[in-house]
């Protein structure tokens, strides 16, 4: 069935009311492609390395390659697009069957994570897994972590962690080590091994954790990120299930390729390997989820580690027009591009066309690159908020036209967002962008709970005078500056 859409219309009385539109003609001949492009699309024979910079059609490519397949053989199998981030599975999605005019049986893309699980619970033992397998959120995967530290007294963490202990950080570090030896295909045994060859007593006293935090979460039958990816693995060293899947999939297409780590990269060898039609799009030069394990290297690695059915390297093409912006913006993207070293493994003048891109004359005009340095994170925010509230009330901008991006949710977004609600410009934050606890409606709900919590014992509600003006002038105590001097 294919997608439709539906359009406001203005009712007898105010109400709102929503015609139904039919789904839009699928276009037979498809977007119009560069000479590069259109390489990528008709690619067949193996494993290939697409290099893609922003506004290179990308994106567009991937749905053309994806559609192309299920066209030209709709009976060769299922393709599978991979990406890392439920949004764009969701948009890719949504894309292909836009362009083919109807949907597929099952979800052609789909995340990493998403299909590791779909495998589990499709191949893994229910003796071992369960019948209702879940997959922890990371703030529940944390919880579990400081519950495990907490409660186990077989672990003997070394003296000089004496005074870390019990705090968020330490918590935190462990998580990410125990997460960095799943990437690694390290088992808890293994890490022991180390810790002892390397004279180590935090790594010891880790794997020693890591051995109960695996049972504590086979117990629950509950299974978080890297553990998940690295079971996939597991099931895929079985030849049966290995060629189960490699029957049903006639290609994979993946999204994002520099945002990989080594455990994946495994699992899409064995899905994908031997010279099978496997297409990456990736670029050498950007690398955000490194603090996920994400390994730029793996892109440059590709060629080798995915070789085509003869032995040869796997080729590489690289996306060389953009349109996105124009000149002056490119120009000051190849003035950083040049500083960058050129990926090992990597054929140069691939990496020289991904650089160093032609701009596609669209419309875009030259574009415009300014840079602004601040005293003080507070600053920043001032002037953010004057250019946006500038092009407001000025140039006539509606506010849900204008985003601003920061670099980490966590860090960025609390501040960033006071001092713009403060400067009078409505913020709205994706749900997904900032910890519940981090909200600005939950923390004094938070901390009148902390502040109860340690009266709960008979000594009485102890709070400092800082405590009380945050609760005082929250939404809680209802005061403002004035009546909280009073």
């Amino acid at each position: 069935m294919s997608e439709t859409s539906a359009v406001p219309e203005a009712g007898s009385r105010g109400e709102q009311r929503y015609r139904l539109l039919p789904p839009a003609t699928p276009d037979p001949v498809g977007p119009p492609l560069d000479e590069r492009q259109r390489a990528v699309v008709e690619h067949r024979d193996g494993p290939l390395l697409v290099l893609a910079g922003p506004g290179t059609g990308k994106t567009t490519t991937l749905v053309e390659a994806c559609a192309r397949r299920l066209e030209t053989a709709p009976d060769a199998g299922q393709v599978l697009v991979l990406t890392f981030s439920r949004r764009a599975a969701a948009d890719l999605r949504r894309r292909i069957a836009a362009r083919l005019g109807r949907s597929t049986v099952t979800p052609t893309a789909m995340t990493f994570h998403a299909f590791c699980l779909a495998l589990v619970r499709r191949f893994g033992d229910v003796d071992v897994y369960g019948h209702e397998l879940r997959l922890l959120t990371a703030p529940e995967q944390e919880f579990r972590v400081r519950e495990v530290l907490a409660g186990t007294e077989q672990v003997v963490w070394p003296p000089s962690f004496a005074q870390a202990q019990g705090t968020r950080a330490f918590a935190a570090e462990v998580r990410a080590v125990v997460a960095r030896a799943r990437q690694l295909g390290m088992d808890p045994e293994q890490v022991v091994a180390a810790g002892e060859a390397a004279g180590r007593e935090d790594w010891v006293a880790l794997g020693h954790f890591f051995e109960e935090y695996l049972t504590v979460l086979d117990a629950e039958q509950v299974i978080d990120y890297t553990e998940l990816v690295h079971r996939s693995r597991i099931l895929l060293t079985d030849p049966h299930v290995r060629e189960r899947l490699r029957t049903e999939l006639s290609g994979v297409l993946v999204d994002e390729y520099q945002d990989t780590d080594p455990a994946q990269v495994e699992l899409l060898h064995s899905l994908a390997g031997d010279g099978r039609d496997l297409v990456v799009f990736g670029d050498p030069d950007q690398s955000i989820y490194a603090f996920r394990g994400a390994e730029a290297r793996m892109l440059a690695d590709f060629p080798e580690r995915f070789r085509t059915r003869s032995g040869a390297p796997a080729p590489v093409l690289a996306l060389g027009t953009t349109r996105r912006f124009g000149r002056r913006i490119a120009h000051a993207t190849r003035q950083v591009a040049e500083r960058l070293p050129v990926p090992v493994g990597v054929p140069a003048e691939e990496v020289r066309a991904f650089r160093h891109p032609e701009v596609a004359d669209d419309g875009v005009g030259a574009g415009r690159v300014e840079v602004c340095t601040f005293d003080s994170v507070g600053a920043e925010a001032e002037h953010i908020a004057d250019l946006l509230r500038t092009a407001h009330l000025r140039d006539g901008l509606d506010w849900s036209e204008m985003a601003v991006l920061v670099r980490s949710g966590r860090l960025g977004l609390p501040p960033l967002s006071r001092a713009l609600t403060a400067a009078g410009v409505p913020v709205e934050v994706a749900g997904d962008e900032i910890p519940l606890g981090a909200e600005l409606a939950v923390r004094p709900l938070l901390l009148a709970l902390q502040v109860a919590g340690r009266g709960a014992g008979g000594g009485g509600l102890r709070l400092d005078a800082d405590e009380a003006s945050r609760l005082l002038l929250s939404p809680l105590g209802g005061l403002d500056g004035l009546g909280l001097r009073r």
